[in-house]
């Protein structure tokens, strides 16, 4: 659907979309996907995005869709956050940023907040991980569904296993389509049989595919992470947080504890009938949002 190109400002071949405004000169808003997921993801909202005014750029993280597998071997938030930055910043030139991300790529975009905050205009921020504040949460119902966790604990002390059963294409992508389905992440019947294919059809390679669950691993490890992230409150960028509220597998209270670690928060806004792929389950809303939000004086 959109063009896919290619750099290497971090020693492998980063694969990304981006589509520039009429406009010259116009903002980046850069969006970054999570796990089980693609650029495809944003399939929805790229030309929206475009056509009210902003670039807009949505890279594959490493080892995901058409990106290389990194070469040192790590695939943790730190390093994610390392390879957009370098690839928009420096490869792409943009000197200021508006951030948009969910599950891992929510938590690659506060990673990249807390680093270069000066380079970070603005978040959107759904569905995703965020840091635990145990004082200041007291309360709220912090914790997933169980049912739909199992999957997390897997992949990150049991990569090797989980993928020695996966033993063909088909597999590979057959445990991938469970996330839009069976496993209650997104809201009933808001994808399509195309649709799952869709997004699952990327995941087809099992190496490829363990490396992502690298991101599960350094949940467990440290020797799985580049570096300790600097994850926690945010108190300086302007985040509007939106949550689908049909996901079963991010906090209950997820738009509560989000305006706990955003102190300049927008919203929350709550999208009834939508679950954990926000752009691409409601994908008008979600540029509406996006749009008024990032012209916001």
């Amino acid at each position: 659907m959109y063009p896919v190109h290619f750099a290497s400002p971090r020693g492998f071949r980063q694969a990304f979309h981006c589509e520039r405004a009429q406009s010259g000169g116009a903002t980046a808003v850069v969006c970054v996907h999570g796990w089980p997921e693609t650029k495809r993801l944003y399939h929805r909202v790229i030309g929206p995005l475009r056509d009210g005014g902003f670039d807009v750029v949505v890279p594959d993280l490493r080892a995901f869709g058409d990106s290389e597998v990194g070469p040192d071997g790590f695939n943790d938030v730190v390093s994610h956050a390392l390879d957009v930055h370098a690839l928009v910043c420096d490869h792409l030139g943009y000197d200021r940023v508006i951030l948009v991300g969910g599950d891992l790529g929510g938590s690659v975009i506060q990673e990249i907040a807390l680093r270069w905050p000066e380079w970070v205009d603005r978040m959107v921020l759904f569905n995703s991980p965020l840091p635990y504040m145990k004082a200041e949460m007291a309360g709220l119902a912090t914790r997933a569904d169980a049912s739909t966790r199992d999957y997390f604990e897997r992949q990150g002390t049991d990569a090797d296993g989980l993928i020695g059963e996966l033993t063909s294409v088909e597999a590979c992508r057959n445990y991938v389509a469970q996330f839009y389905g069976p496993r209650l992440w997104a809201h009933p019947d808001n994808f399509s049989e195309a649709d799952v294919v869709f997004h699952s059809e990327p995941f087809g390679d099992a190496r490829r595919l363990r490396e992502t669950f690298g991101n599960y691993e350094s949940a467990y490890s440290a020797a799985k992470r580049l570096e300790r992230p600097l994850y926690g409150a945010n108190g300086a960028t302007p985040t509007l947080i939106v949550f689908g509220t049909s996901d079963r597998v991010i906090y209950p209270d997820f738009d509560k504890m989000a305006q706990v670690v955003f102190a300049r928060h927008a919203g929350p806004v709550r999208i009834e009938g939508c679950g954990h792929f926000v752009p691409w389950e409601a994908s008008e809303r979600f540029v509406e949002l996006t749009l008024e939000f990032c012209t916001r004086g």
